[in-house]
């Protein structure tokens, strides 16, 4: 059975989606945009910035799904500039570290919501429901 994932610690939902779903063990989240968990606006001036927000809004969701960081299996990431790719891979080293970071796909959207620069996703492994 599904389990709807939901974090006041989290940016809700902008649309009909969950903040994440855990199943069987493994947990698949919504991309994450720079939207500030209690006023709903975007922080960030830069796709850098932007990243660190959008990986605090991640890190939320993953926790409440019984998971973390060092449990995701597979990230991607979205960028409306992929010249930004490295500045936004700077800050994401700061938080998947260790031996065997997960695996990832970048690609350059035209678009993010609320005119985002960054979003990120992932699947996670979490403890069964």
């Amino acid at each position: 059975m599904k389990q709807r994932i939901h974090t006041s610690r989290a940016p809700r939902a902008i649309g009909p989606y969950s903040q994440a779903i855990r199943h069987d063990g493994l947990v698949w989240s919504a991309c994450q945009i720079a939207l500030d968990p209690v006023t709903g606006e975007l922080v960030g001036a830069t796709a850098a910035e932007q990243t660190a927000q959008v990986l605090d809004n991640l890190a939320a969701v993953l926790e409440a799904a019984g998971s973390g960081f060092d449990r995701v299996l597979k990230a991607t990431v979205l960028l409306v500039d992929l010249s930004e790719f490295g500045s936004v891979n700077e800050v994401y080293a700061t938080r998947f570290t260790g031996a065997a970071p997960p695996a990832r796909s970048a690609f350059q959207v035209t678009g993010l919501p609320r005119g985002a620069l960054v979003g990120i996703e992932c699947v996670a492994a979490c403890d069964p429901t």
